[in-house]
């Protein structure tokens, strides 16, 4: 569980900051701001902004994900299953490896489900691998690449 006084939480909570004051929001007071936005708003907000929906996904798309401190690349198999190389997948000799995608982070334990990837946000796998924050991302289309067949 995340701290209140510091640790994960405090972070979030920094990131957060930062994410309004990049939206140039009135300096007002802290309250104010959080009283007119919500949680909802806000994952609308991001949603909108340089993330991928799992819904726009079709088997055989590529989602290139950078991180601050590696880079994944992620193909759709179907059924919310990624083969998944790079990164943590690499470094443990598991590319690559047959994952879901829980969603993705603020930082906390708040989590976006609908989205693969996002920048500014943390990726998180189904099996409990959390990225650094995303930095860009990029995907390649099956009918892009080709046939569209996955081999």
């Amino acid at each position: 569980m995340d701290d209140p006084s510091g640790g994960d939480y405090a972070l979030s909570m920094l990131s957060l900051r930062r994410w309004l004051r990049a939206r140039h929001l009135p300096a007002s007071s802290p309250r104010s701001a959080f009283r007119r936005f919500t949680l909802e708003t806000l994952a609308r907000d991001a949603a909108i902004q340089g993330c991928v929906q799992r819904s726009d996904l079709t088997l055989g798309d590529v989602v290139v994900v950078r991180t601050r401190n590696s880079v994944y690349s992620l193909l759709a198999i179907g059924d919310g299953r990624f083969w998944v190389c790079g990164g943590w997948f690499d470094r443990e000799g598991l590319s690559p490896a047959t994952v879901s995608v829980n969603g993705c982070t603020w930082g906390g334990s708040a989590i976006k489900t609908d989205v693969v990837a996002g920048r500014g946000l943390f990726l998180e796998f189904g099996n409990g691998v959390v990225t650094t924050r995303i930095s860009g991302l990029e995907v390649i289309r099956s009918d892009d690449a080709g046939s569209g067949t996955v081999h």
